[in-house]
């Protein structure tokens, strides 16, 4: 199968197994069984993820900073451990594309910058629209929100907040690990690139159908907004899923995957608050702290 994007790419693109004779079959792993293991193995790495959540009994709701620290572990140690899975599938399908394990997940120094910057810049287009509504709902002037957003004790307020941490720098890079730098390359395979970019972020969206059942444990809405809620969070995940699919394909690179929704615009964390009447908050916007973003 043709890459796409040169040696990067070749990493995503390697050949799938081609329809042999029976008799040829029982040397190896055929097409199908190919593919069974690779959907078994992005299946067994979303459960791993979504289940590690889940270790630590806890009658505390998902924001309390001690849940989610706990959280931080069991999460952290999942995806350590998740390229062993795709390791594991090179052994079992007898694919050897020829590269290390990690150009294979995308972490390579070769055409870093434009892998870095492009992607970057694509994203931050991408979140133009939200960005203006932020800067013309706020009605402090581009001087004050420029104050807040360089002072260095709203980012030391931000670095202690275990919300924050969660919503913008774990969740975006252990979920671009886990359910992009080591499904993509266990999908291509199987289902070609194309193909891949569709099918990788299906995962992705239904791991986020976990939140249903700590809402109606809780009670936080009613039953119909709670699965409504769910519905339009698998799409716009599945949506952007496929988004980062692509860039990942097009760069090979994890870099800058982790530009997710809820972590952008606010991981600008620094901004002046607006209270709950509708007013500025001040001097004091830089001492409270950031405002959070959209759980994951």
């Amino acid at each position: 199968m043709a890459a796409l994007g040169g040696d990067g790419l070749r990493l995503l693109s390697v050949s799938r197994p081609e329809r042999q004779p029976e008799s040829a079959a029982l040397g190896g792993p055929g097409p199908g069984l190919c593919c069974w293991v690779s959907v078994f193995s992005c299946l067994s790495l979303a459960c791993s993820y979504v289940g590690s959540l889940y270790v630590w009994k806890s009658e505390l709701p998902r924001d309390h900073p001690a849940v989610i620290k706990r959280r931080f572990t069991s999460v952290l140690v999942v995806s350590s451990l998740s390229p062993l899975c795709v390791l594991l599938w090179r052994e079992l399908t007898g694919i050897q594309p020829g590269t290390s394990l990690l150009t294979l997940m995308g972490f390579r120094l070769e055409g870093i910058f434009p892998a870095a910057l492009l992607p970057l810049l694509l994203t931050m287009i991408l979140f133009l629209g939200p960005l203006m509504q932020l800067s013309m709902d706020c009605p402090c002037d581009l001087a004050d929100r420029l104050k807040v957003v360089l002072a260095p004790r709203s980012w030391a307020g931000c670095l202690t907040d275990m919300r924050w941490l969660r919503n913008q720098v774990i969740a975006p890079l252990t979920e671009e690990l886990v359910f992009r730098a080591c499904m993509l390359p266990m999908l291509a395979p199987c289902t070609g690139l194309g193909p891949a970019v569709f099918t990788c972020p299906l995962f992705f969206g239904v791991a986020h159908f976990h939140h249903i059942f700590e809402q109606l444990r809780f009670r936080q809405s009613s039953v119909g907004s709670i699965f409504l809620s769910a519905a339009f969070q698998f799409s716009y995940t599945a949506v952007f899923g496929a988004y980062t699919a692509f860039l990942f394909i097009r760069t090979a690179t994890t870099k800058d995957q982790s530009a997710r929704p809820g972590s952008q615009p606010s991981a600008l964390p620094p901004k002046p608050r607006i209270s709950e009447g509708n007013g500025p908050v001040g001097a004091e916007a830089g001492r409270k702290g950031c405002r959070h973003s959209q759980d994951h």
